[in-house]
């Protein structure tokens, strides 16, 4: 899959999307197509970007486009389509809005590309991806959603800053749902192999929990009118390297679960393996009594919103 003709689709060419589209085209991953349903939007963005290559130096393709057709033969297909956090709004009340959003667009980006890998960033998140999954009806190891990389990417973040280390040097796990019950795992985040708790009184490292946890939130109050896009793209990004070039890099991703951890049938943020087939892994850590009922408590949200959003999608058929 690490030919030079990749190609990736980005449904929803909003600003995760389209940031998405210049990080793969600059890194060189794949050749990049950017849907939208906005006319003229998607086609102006990958222009833009297409004129940026003599600055760049790469030769991918962008193409901007309406129509689904384009997405054909795509080897991994992102859903960044929705509607994005505002202040006041937390994920749970966007499911009435992205459920139909998603799954319809689920279902056409899958028709053109049946063998490709579904990678998830519409929230919420951890419910979106279930969505997804049903609706595209692929094996679950080729379906996933961006949260638990995103969210260990802000927990290093945070690390690094209160520790004042350089984030080459940090490396942070966290599992369970893409929101505020999320489960940041201090003991296994290190500074350069060594455990935070090992490093740090427990009052600064329940500011980095908390911190994380409502990180998405604090950037939505910031912004007013908007969320996050750049790290959640880096976070995309990260993930469609590891698959395209089979890096089988450990990241902790939305996967679907049959008994792992103790959850059955939802998705939900744990480490696994991501290659060319998907998720290739699910690595089970050994956690605390307080860190699985954390987990356990976490899962029990996400299976009562995902009946939710199929008592909307039913109720909108």
């Amino acid at each position: 899959m690490n030919s030079p003709s990749n190609r990736v689709s980005i449904i929803g060419a909003g600003k995760v999307g389209s940031t998405l589209a210049q990080r793969i085209a600059e890194k060189n991953l794949a050749d990049v197509v950017l849907l939208d349903i906005v006319e003229g939007w998607p086609q102006g963005v990958a222009l833009d970007l297409m004129e940026a290559r003599g600055v760049e130096r790469h030769d991918r393709q962008i193409v901007g486009t309406n129509d689904y057709t384009d997405t054909a033969n795509s080897n991994i297909i992102v859903i960044a389509a929705g509607v994005p956090r505002k202040p006041g709004i937390n994920r749970e009340d966007l499911i009435k809005i992205n459920a139909r959003i998603v799954t319809e667009a689920t279902k056409k980006a899958i028709e053109h590309s049946p063998e490709a890998i579904l990678i998830t960033v519409t929230n919420p998140l951890d419910i979106i991806t279930y969505l997804a999954w049903e609706a595209a009806d692929l094996p679950k190891h080729r379906v996933m959603g961006m949260g638990g990389v995103l969210d260990s990417a802000r927990f290093q973040t945070f690390i690094a800053m209160e520790w004042g280390v350089s984030n080459a040097d940090v490396n942070a796990t966290v599992i369970g749902s893409h929101g505020d019950l999320m489960v940041p795992l201090p003991r296994y985040s290190t500074v350069n192999g060594i455990p935070i708790n090992q490093l740090m009184d427990a009052g600064a490292i329940d500011r980095i929990v908390q911190r994380t946890r409502h990180g998405g939130a604090e950037i939505v109050e910031l912004m007013k009118t908007g969320s996050a896009y750049f790290a959640p793209a880096s976070a995309v990004c990260l993930m469609v390297e590891s698959i395209l070039f089979n890096q089988s890099r450990l990241l902790p991703c939305c996967v679907y679960l049959q008994g792992e951890y103790g959850v059955q049938n939802i998705f939900l943020g744990v480490p696994c393996r991501l290659g060319s087939q998907g998720v290739e892994q699910i690595v089970e850590l050994e956690l605390s009594d307080t860190e699985r009922a954390a987990f356990i408590e976490s899962g029990k949200l996400v299976a009562e919103n995902i009946e939710e959003a199929k008592a909307i999608l039913k109720t909108a058929s």
